[in-house]
């Protein structure tokens, strides 16, 4: 939807609630993943829902829901542009007849913190990691996420940084975990084909072991200890798969250097941004995380668990509170090739009956924790506490 002055304004009657969320773009990753979900659930609830961003693959995806997008230039870190998005925004709240402002990354919270504030409605955030503060500038650029009237951290790690760093108190903060969409991520609902397709695609070789490390090709993502923790391994009757998309120019080229000079370059693929996760998983015998900085969640280890495939992934961040260690996967500490290794080892020599029982466990561990459903549900229970303040329905306690 392009912004009309034209609009008109929503009759002050009743009506469903409406939600604007805000976000820099809607190419990849977590956060935006979680808001075209949250978008659909919105819509499903019979709210009114729409996001505003620079746009993107997943746009798309928001329209399909029945929610409408918006296409502001929200990533802009200039102060002008920053100024002129959030006169876009004061205009497309009281147009649109918006009650809730949802801001979900730094840049665009700044504009949307100034329309919430002029408009008068209520304003929330979405930590989605332990922001870094090396410098009073950084920190107060940062600060602009602890300003909602109700701040949402994506696990305990980023909750209790919120807290601590920048000073929420906990009667504005509430932790709501990212959540798996078993309607997509379900190992039954993934075809033959599904997997053939993809694995022709990848060049992936017949009968040997997937080890895949799902994720956007930067350094803290942990690609270049993989590949040293497969040199270590020293193993060559296995296929190992990174996958995703470059996010940083030059950073590819590092990663094939890296694999040529350890001479695994028959060993390893390098594959764009998958569209088909699930049967990427499906594919994969072990899924890594192998991230060097603490991830403020880390969605790939709670897929990769609800596909019922062995996941690994580094002893920082969320990926504590996401993994039950030797029960539904492997923790090894970050910037270790040699634990890494020898957990993939590990993961490599399970017998077919301990697999099934990993999976087994892996699959419940993240049914009972970790749903799209539970997510959408307690994002839209803060949005009632705003909203309804009053009413009894709503469990102001849900953490």
């Amino acid at each position: 939807m392009s912004i009309d002055d034209s609009i008109p304004a929503p009759t002050p009657t009743e009506r469903p609630p409406v939600v604007l969320q805000v976000l820099p773009s809607l190419v990849s990753g977590g956060a935006e993943r979680g808001t075209v979900e949250l978008a659909g659930a919105l819509v499903e609830a019979g709210w009114v829902s729409y996001v505003a961003s620079g746009g993107g693959p997943l746009e798309r995806d928001v329209t399909r829901s029945g929610a409408a997008h918006l296409t502001l230039p929200l990533a802009s870190k200039n102060p002008l542009v920053m100024r002129r998005n959030a006169a876009s925004l004061v205009r497309l709240i009281r147009q649109l007849g918006v009650d809730i402002v949802h801001a979900r990354s730094r840049a665009p919270a700044w504009s949307a913190c100034a329309a919430a504030r002029v408009t008068g409605r209520p304003f929330v955030t979405t930590f989605h990691n332990a922001y870094g503060a090396r410098t009073a500038l950084k920190r107060r650029y940062n600060s602009v996420m602890a300003r909602g009237d109700r701040v949402i951290a994506i696990s305990r790690f980023v909750a209790d940084h919120a807290a601590n760093v920048y000073g929420v108190g906990y009667d504005r903060l509430r932790t709501i975990p990212r959540g798996v969409d078993f309607e997509i991520f379900d190992p039954r609902r993934v075809g033959a084909q599904r997997m053939v397709d993809l694995a022709r695609q990848w060049r992936l070789p017949d009968g040997m072991p997937v080890v895949m490390l799902p994720g956007r090709l930067t350094r803290w993502k942990g690609g270049l200890d993989f590949i040293a923790a497969i040199a270590k391994l020293g193993r060559r009757d296995i296929c190992c798969v990174l996958a995703g998309s470059e996010q940083r120019r030059g950073f590819r080229r590092e990663l094939e250097a890296a694999i040529r000079n350890s001479g695994l370059a028959g060993v390893f693929r390098i594959a764009e941004e998958c569209r088909d996760m699930p049967a990427a998983y499906m594919l994969a015998d072990v899924v890594v995380s192998a991230s060097s900085d603490p991830e403020g969640f880390g969605r790939v280890i709670i897929e990769a668990q609800a596909m019922g495939r062995p996941a690994i992934a580094t002893d920082h961040g969320g990926a504590c509170e996401t993994i039950v260690p030797r029960v539904t996967g492997w923790l090894v500490p970050p910037r270790d090739p040699a634990a890494l290794a020898a957990a993939i080892e590990e993961a490599l020599s399970l017998t077919e009956d301990e697999r099934r029982n990993l999976a087994r466990r892996a699959m419940a561990h993240v049914a009972v924790r970790y749903t799209r459903q539970a997510m959408c549900a307690r994002t839209i229970q803060v949005y009632e506490e705003l909203l309804f303040p009053n009413s009894s329905d709503v469990d102001v306690a849900a953490q």
